[in-house]
């Protein structure tokens, strides 16, 4: 392997390392008081904790070439169901703290039961429907109105914070921090070395001849539409205890930001290509780009302009790189 190839592979698979490490470098310039501190960077941690776990479900989901639109609305009708459990039901917390991702689990399963039973064209046309069913059943469960007040043991989890006053005065570890990253070794551990890991990558980049090498397609399918949904009952019960409430418009657009990271992490909409390290620097360019901007006080609206060309420009790459392959 030539010298040139060699470093076009590092930087394939580093590459959004140094990404990241160059928006560090950039923003601490630019915000020097502000972004190079504990706190901010305690913070951010906590921002990202949601859209880090709806972008590892959606990474499952676009190894296979799919796509699930819909993990935003199930996001918001697993926090509703564990508030509601909580706050107005009174359930025990060792017993709401589950209810999230059951029910996560339980609309990843319907999105997996309609692809492989109704044969629909595309993941994007069920998971669009289920996008509006969840919403839907949110509001209808929480009758449209916020909820807040959640007991502390359920809380725990989004919104407690480790000491790490050796570091420093004021230093701390968010909890969901390490939740996320037991997530993502996880994953991670199961893509290289489970069967039905390489079975999820075998799907995406040819289902046909997964199909006559014996993988069980519709069953790759299942699971990973499940575990996109686990993970998206996951961020609701993250950014409920975050946000100490429950209220029917979260994770609005939220499916957005999954793909995004995704995307810019090196995962191909084509299938069969990307890593977890990958998508965890994308999750973290897209939390230092808000909190960067925000800090700059650059307007909403303009952030959502900037993030939209990014998706654009991620894509686009995507699409070059495949076409660079193919002709190689």
């Amino acid at each position: 392997m030539g010298s040139k190839a060699l470093l076009l592979r590092y930087l394939d698979r580093f590459g959004i390392i140094i990404v990241v490490l160059l928006m560090i470098a950039v923003l601490t310039y630019l915000e020097p008081q502000y972004f190079l501190t504990f706190r901010n960077f305690s913070n951010i941690l906590k921002q990202i904790a949601e859209n880090a776990m709806l972008s590892l479900g959606m990474l499952l989901v676009i190894l296979t070439a799919g796509i699930d639109l819909s993990v935003g609305s199930v996001l918001a009708l697993a926090m509703m169901c564990l508030v509601m459990a909580d706050i107005v039901g009174g359930w025990p917390w060792w017993i709401v703290v589950f209810i999230g991702p059951l029910v996560g689990i339980a609309a990843g399963l319907f999105n997996g039961f309609g692809l492989t039973l109704l044969r629909l064209p595309h993941p994007f046309i069920m998971t669009l429907g289920t996008l509006f069913a969840m919403r839907g059943l949110t509001n209808l469960i929480s009758g449209g109105v916020p909820y807040s007040g959640l007991s502390d043991p359920v809380r725990f989890l989004g919104s407690a914070q480790i000491p790490l006053s050796f570091l420093g005065p004021g230093a701390t570890l968010p909890v969901s921090a390490i939740v996320v990253a037991i997530a993502y070794i996880g994953i991670s551990l199961f893509l290289r070395r489970a069967a039905v890991g390489r079975h999820i990558y075998a799907v995406g980049g040819n289902p046909n001849a997964a199909r006559v090498s014996g993988i069980n397609v519709d069953r790759v399918l299942l699971l990973v539409y499940a575990l996109c949904g686990f993970f998206a009952g996951m961020g609701g019960l993250l950014t409920a205890g975050r946000t100490n409430s429950g209220f029917p418009l979260a994770g609005q657009g939220a499916e957005l930001d999954a793909i995004a990271a995704v995307i810019i992490g090196g995962a191909s909409f084509f299938g069969g290509r990307g890593t977890v390290l990958g998508v965890l620097g994308g999750v973290f360019i897209m939390g230092l780009l808000r909190n960067g901007l925000n800090l700059q006080n650059v307007s909403p609206f303009w952030q959502q302009l900037l993030i939209g060309f990014i998706i654009i420009l991620a894509v686009w790459i995507d699409v070059l790189r495949r076409r660079a392959a193919v002709r190689t």
